[in-house]
C-alpha cells in the first residue's frame, strides 16, 4: 500500500510543477504586456503634449495686443527654447514699440496642428492658423491674414517647448 501511494504522489508533483511553471510564465506575460502598454501611452502622451505646445506656441504667436503686450511677449518667451527662444528675445524690443505704437490688437485661432516625427525627445510638428488684426483707434478695416508652420519641438525636462519655428510660405 505505500508503493500505490508513492506513485499517486508523484503525478501530482508533476502537476503542481507544471501548474507552478505555467503561473511563472503567466506572471511574466502579465508584467511584459504592463510595460509595453505603459511604453505606449507614454509615447501617445508625448505625441499629444507635443502637437499642444506647438498649438499653444502658435495661439501665443498670432494672439498679440499693445494692452497685453508684456503678457503677450512672456507666453511667448515660455513657450518656447533654443533657437526659436533666442530669435524672439532679439525681436521683443521691436514687437513691443510696433505693437503699442500701432495700437495693435490681434486675434489668433488654432486651425489644425498635426505630427509629422517623433524621436526621442524631439518632435516635428506642422501647425496652421489665422489672425484678424485690427489697430484701435483707426478706420483701417480689420485684416485676416492666415500662417502655416514647421515647428520642432523639444522635450525640456518634463515640458515640450518650441525649439524652432519656420514659417511655410
Amino acid at each position: 500500500m505505500a508503493v500505490n501511494a508513492a506513485r499517486r504522489a508523484h503525478p501530482l508533483k508533476i502537476a503542481g510543477l507544471v501548474l507552478g511553471l505555467m503561473i511563472v510564465a503567466l506572471l511574466g506575460t502579465a508584467f511584459w504586456l504592463c510595460e509595453a502598454l505603459a511604453d505606449a501611452q507614454a509615447a501617445a502622451d508625448d505625441r499629444e503634449a507635443a502637437m499642444r505646445a506647438a498649438g499653444t506656441h502658435a495661439l501665443d504667436l498670432l494672439s498679440v495686443g499693445h494692452k497685453t503686450v508684456d503678457a503677450d511677449i512672456r507666453r511667448i518667451l515660455d513657450t518656447s527654447t533654443g533657437e526659436a527662444k533666442a530669435e524672439y528675445a532679439r525681436t521683443v524690443t521691436t514687437l513691443k514699440e510696433t505693437t503699442v505704437k500701432n495700437k495693435v490688437l490681434q486675434t489668433g485661432a488654432l486651425r489644425a496642428s498635426g505630427l509629422v516625427s517623433l524621436k526621442g525627445r524631439i518632435a516635428k510638428v506642422m501647425v496652421v492658423g489665422d489672425a484678424v488684426i485690427r489697430w484701435e483707434g483707426s478706420k483701417q478695416i480689420p485684416q485676416e491674414r492666415f500662417y502655416q508652420w514647421n515647428m520642432e519641438v523639444t522635450k525640456v525636462g518634463t515640458a515640450w517647448l518650441v525649439s524652432k519655428a519656420e514659417l511655410v510660405l
